[in-house]
């Protein structure tokens, strides 16, 4: 099934307006959650409607956000923002056991504008994801195991970089939300569990007990969205 994803509207005046309302208030902004417009909407890229200084201090906040909430990454539309920026930081301890089977390896702060990701080959590994604008549930999502990440820092170098695993998964799920794409888009549906039925009977470090037990396939859900 294809998918037409609008195109963000707002022009230049209006996202600095709104980001100048986001930086001079004063506590942290709340996460959109799944229903607001510009999670369903491609962000407009960046081209330069903030100064430096507006878009290092919109950068500190998306941080502080993404700490407090807390989670591994996070896109300028999840504050309401239809600009394509998104942060991403892994730095959390987990299992072990988890950790080797996930491919999971802590990613330093990264913050990323105008992403574009390819898959560099055909392998796709399947796990349980969540989202902050999707609180309480998760499914799980067939994602390609490697891609290369094009995208621009907000010094305006262009850059090129590799990453697989897990950060592999976070660079895709946040450069996904700046084309209007949610991780439940992408994922098995019957998979789809709420926090605490996840803890009670499927939080394992792979994904085989839920398959079984939900009757869900592990390979890509074959949704395209234009």
């Amino acid at each position: 099934m294809t998918q037409t994803v609008p195109q963000a509207t707002a022009g230049a005046d209006e996202i600095r307006e709104a980001v100048e309302r986001l930086l001079s208030a004063e506590s942290l902004p709340p996460i959109v959650q799944a229903g607001h417009p510009a999670l369903r909407q491609r962000a407009a890229a960046f081209d330069g409607q903030l100064s430096q200084d507006q878009l290092g201090r919109l950068v500190g906040i998306m941080r502080h956000v993404m700490h407090e909430a807390p989670g591994v990454g996070l896109a300028a539309p999840q504050l309401g923002i239809p600009l394509q920026l998104a942060v991403l930081e892994d730095q959390y301890d987990v299992d072990p056991e988890a950790a080797a089977l996930r491919n999971r390896s802590p990613l330093e702060f990264l913050a990323i504008l105008n992403p574009r990701y390819t898959p560099l080959d055909s392998g796709h590994a399947s796990f349980y994801e969540g989202c902050l604008s999707l609180n309480g549930l998760q499914a799980v999502v067939a994602r390609p195991d490697a891609v290369l990440l094009e995208y621009v820092t907000p010094d305006g170098a262009a850059e090129r970089r590799e990453f697989s695993g897990w950060q592999a998964r976070i660079v895709q799920h946040e450069t996904d939300h700046l084309n209007g794409i949610l991780y439940i888009d992408r994922a098995q549906l019957r998979s789809l569990s709420s926090n605490a039925e996840y803890a009670a009977h499927w939080a394992e470090a792979g994904i085989s007990t839920a398959r079984d037990g939900l009757g869900f396939d592990d390979g890509p859900a074959g949704i395209s969205l234009g």
